[in-house]
């Protein structure tokens, strides 16, 4: 999943948002979603989909499958 950390950082920023509020926003510790954002941890099926719920994107765009957003 190397385009993961990648379309993290672009969502979070096109939303003007920080890593705190979009760790809160997605029910996530801080910490683990900065290990995602850079690319230390990944998530599992249900964080994913937590993730593209919460940035209104399809899996296949967040984890770089795909370059259409919905």
């Amino acid at each position: 999943m190397t385009k993961l950390p990648e379309r993290l950082q672009l969502l979070r920023k096109e939303h003007h948002i920080t890593q705190t509020e979009a760790a809160k926003g997605m029910g996530l510790v801080y910490i683990t979603y900065r290990r995602y954002e850079t690319g230390e941890r990944e998530p599992d099926a249900s964080t994913l989909v937590q993730m593209a719920d919460f940035y209104q994107v399809t899996l296949d765009f967040l984890v770089g499958r795909s370059a259409r957003r919905n």
